[in-house]
């Protein structure tokens, strides 16, 4: 693979060099690889025929988290977020140690592993929120719960530059990876200034089923404001807002 340099950028393919743009620029590769029909039926490829099972089900586990989630993913995730859950999600798949390499899966893997993903690299929650709170996840009654003491915003939140408000957000989330289904419920708080102000006590109620056997997630993240003549506006359009999970309950 090579980088195209030069005014004019080609993409397309012209014999067997293929030309694109990729999120690192423009780029050039050499067309090749082997027979789709070989991979997936000479046994000496049954190693590769595992992995890309294991990795089609990590990318469908991701998918169906993040679409739990997309109320808050919207203006909370960087442009590598996908690949970087689904790498993850691998490792919680290889976790499993019930299953025969190729039909490991995330219910029989460790869910727990993605405690504390970050969807967003560039505003890491650890790095933007320092207030003390509590996460709850109570399977029998199915609350997923956030709890933050009063606080005062300019010394437990690290907010970017021209942010005047912030916002407390979290989700709570019963992922059902088999059947690729989702419950989920949000919270959030008013917009709230970003002074030296203390806050109010902050408690944030995410219902899902209860009594439930499929994993369950807390997520929690802050979203930044600018405010202008008295209309508040997303700061930087979500590039520092952090969202992570900051609690996750297996099986």
């Amino acid at each position: 693979m090579a980088k195209q340099k030069g005014i004019i950028k080609l993409k397309g393919t012209i014999g067997d060099i293929t030309f694109y743009k990729s999120k690192d620029g423009y780029i050039a590769r050499e067309k090749g690889g082997i027979d789709a029909n070989r991979i997936a039926t000479d046994p000496a490829f049954q190693r590769t025929r595992e992995n890309g099972s294991e990795f089609g089900r990590a990318g469908k586990a991701g998918k169906t988290l993040r679409l739990a989630l997309r109320t808050l993913l919207l203006n909370s995730s960087d442009s590598r977020m996908v690949s970087r859950l689904t790498q993850v999600m691998m490792k919680v798949i290889q976790a499993d140690a019930t299953n025969d390499r190729g039909q490991r899966n995330v219910i029989d893997g460790e869910a727990e592993l993605l405690s504390g993903f970050d969807f967003n690299i560039t505003g890491k929650l650890t790095a933007t929120f320092f207030a003390p709170f509590l996460g709850g996840i109570d399977r029998a009654t199915g609350e997923i719960t956030v709890d933050v003491d009063p606080f005062i915003p300019i010394n437990m939140i690290a907010a970017p530059s021209g942010t005047t408000h912030f916002k407390i957000i979290s989700a709570g989330a019963e992922i059902d990876f088999e059947a690729e289904t989702f419950v989920s419920s949000t919270s959030e708080t008013a917009v709230l200034p970003w002074d030296s102000n203390p806050t109010v006590a902050i408690n944030h109620l995410n219902a899902v089923t209860p009594n439930s056997t499929k994993p369950l997630f807390l997520a929690l993240g802050v979203e930044f404001y600018q405010g202008v003549n008295g209309k508040m506006y997303p700061l930087k359009n979500g590039s520092y807002n952090p969202l992570a999970l900051a609690q996750v309950s297996g099986l």
